[in-house]
């Protein structure tokens, strides 16, 4: 079933390490329905699925979060990108997918070295003064090492670790064919979009994996920021990166973390927290394009209270169009306006059957938990949970730009009450949300949609002729049609065909034994021969059968 989609001899030894694992933890039975044991068999593996679950006791988020570790750094970021999908998950799968982390060992600077040079073009010493062999960070994507440049800059190298491309496609390979399973056999699994997720998940992969796409993310930043003395992004040294490395200005700050060391600084702790969701605000809801990881580890705070940030390896994008939807939500959940949140959620869930009374009830009963409570005074985690739990309930999905902004609003509502347990990030968003609606609906804005608008419909108009023409032309040859596709499960088939080939092997075997039986009591040397034979033919039956029963576990 997935042996066509993998390249066989390259992702056996992937597929089979997996399989393991998933058997190990208890989910055997996901492995044998996927075909997973079938194409260990044939690369020469033996699976004992009789084997002692000895985690059995732990409860499924639990196995599927060790399982996960376990399978590696790729498995790790897709329960990572999961834990922001609340609109999926119960709490406690979310909370489960929350305690991944990238725990991986550092790799050898023998084996880094290599590929180092090669990426310079030279020897280390012909570009650094500098440079620590010992990783001052380590991720499973990458490890980041301190340096100085001939120019007495002070700089970190972060350089992508060997060979992890190939392991990172081989699972991206295994986990498309996965969720194209899934989708098709599943109407359980169907419902949570696994093709969209593993989509979205592939590319947000590729795009870490290039470690320049992080420097042109971090400039894009920057230069949106050029006149904000408050943030610093870190300056990138473009002769020395490339997809591999990533050489960029070292900020030293006191991490965000560290409360202590920011108090012994004198540094407003309040004034820190409303600079930082100012600039993320900013981000999200003027530039529509945002750091989406602004935890305590990327975060650095400078003298005069400035912020640092780093890693932008994960960005989040969001269309003007999306940001006005956004807004326009807040704004129905405040005004009591049920049918605009409706509506919007309705745009958000695409395509998918929706029970529309039903939700325009149970928005309802939400926007009323909202009644008489002023914009600055919600709590976003709370309203982002209850939002998500409403979406679960009706098996709506958030788009995937939109799963990002959630998980950055809490992952910011929570180191702002670490800094001032007063803050509101609402509060801090309300100016920013003001002036997007008034830019949104002044005369040169409307002026500029009612144009796009009316283009549009004038080449639809223009264009309709030509369409109709063609739907003319193929009815008059005939070759107008209707396509019906109906997916069929093709395990079930598969299945079913082994059983119809046991049971007419089986047939055959009790009639050459019973024939055989006949045969062995009339007199003559022939007939014995022939018995004989048959009691051969039976037998080799007879073990053949029982070698496939065994086989298939």
């Amino acid at each position: 079933m997935i042996l066509g989609t993998l390249n066989a001899a390259k992702d056996l030894g992937r597929v089979h390490e997996i399989a393991l694992i998933l058997i190990r933890y208890g989910f055997g039975d996901v492995v044998r329905r996927l075909g997973l044991a079938n194409i260990i068999d044939r690369a020469g593996k033996v699976l004992h699925w009789a084997e002692v679950e000895e985690l059995a006791h732990l409860e499924p988020p639990a196995r599927v979060r060790r399982a996960l570790e376990e399978m590696g750094p790729t498995y790790v970021k897709l329960g990572q990108i999961l834990a922001t999908r609340a609109d999926l998950f119960s709490q406690e799968w979310i909370k489960e997918f929350t305690k991944l982390q990238d725990q991986v060992r550092a790799v050898p600077f023998s084996e880094v070295e290599p590929q180092l040079l090669e990426d310079l073009g030279g020897e280390i010493d012909d570009f650094f003064s500098e440079f620590e062999r010992e990783p001052l960070a380590t991720a499973s994507i990458g490890q980041v090492y301190r340096a100085c440049l001939k120019g007495g800059q002070q700089v970190v190298v972060k350089i992508r670790r060997p060979g992890i491309r190939a392991i990172v496609e081989a699972d991206l390979r295994l986990l498309k064919q996965l969720a194209e399973i899934a989708d098709r056999e599943s109407i359980d699994l169907r419902r949570f979009q696994p093709k969209e997720i593993i989509h979205q998940f592939t590319l947000s992969m590729r795009r870490e994996l290039d470690l320049a796409g992080e420097g042109r993310n971090s400039e894009r930043i920057a230069a949106s920021f050029s006149n904000d003395p408050v943030l610093v992004i870190p300056t990138v040294y473009w002769q020395l990166t490339c997809e591999r490395m990533n050489v960029q200005e070292y900020i030293d700050g006191i991490p965000a973390r560290d409360l202590v060391a920011i108090d012994s600084a004198g540094l407003d702790r309040q004034q820190l927290a409303n600079s930082g969701a100012d600039v993320v605000m900013k981000m999200v809801l003027e530039d529509g394009f945002f750091h989406a990881d602004p935890h305590p580890g990327n975060l650095f705070f400078l003298p005069e209270n400035r912020i640092a940030f780093i890693d932008f390896g994960m960005v989040g994008r969001l269309t003007e169009e999306r940001r006005a939807q956004v807004i326009h939500l807040l704004q129905g959940v405040i005004s009591r306006n049920t049918s605009q949140v409706v509506r919007i959620l309705l745009k958000w869930a695409g395509d998918a059957p929706i029970n529309t009374e039903s939700l325009t009830t149970d928005v309802d009963g939400f926007i009323d938990q909202y009644h008489d409570v002023a914009l600055k005074d919600i709590d976003i985690t709370t309203f982002i949970t209850d939002l998500m739990t409403l979406l679960r309930d009706h098996h709506l999905m958030l788009p995937p730009d939109l799963t990002l902004l959630m998980k950055t609003l809490i992952t910011l509502e929570g180191m702002g009450r670490q800094l001032d347990p007063n803050f509101n990030i609402v509060q801090v968003a309300s100016p920013f949300m003001r002036r997007a609606l008034f830019k949104r609906y002044t005369p040169d804005a409307l002026l500029k949609r009612g144009w796009e608008g009316f283009s549009e419909m004038m080449e639809l108009m223009t264009e309709l002729p030509n369409d109709l023409h063609r739907i003319l032309e193929l009815a008059r040859r005939g070759a107008l049609g209707v396509r019906l596709e109906i997916n069929k499960p093709e395990w079930l088939g598969k299945e079913l065909d082994r059983v119809v080939n046991r049971l007419s092997v089986s047939l055959i075997t009790s009639a050459l034994i019973v024939g055989s039986s006949i045969v062995s009591t009339v007199e003559g040397g022939t007939s014995s021969f022939l018995g004989l034979i048959g009691f051969v033919g039976a037998f080799m039956g007879g073990i053949w059968l029982l070698f496939s029963i065994w086989r298939s576990g």
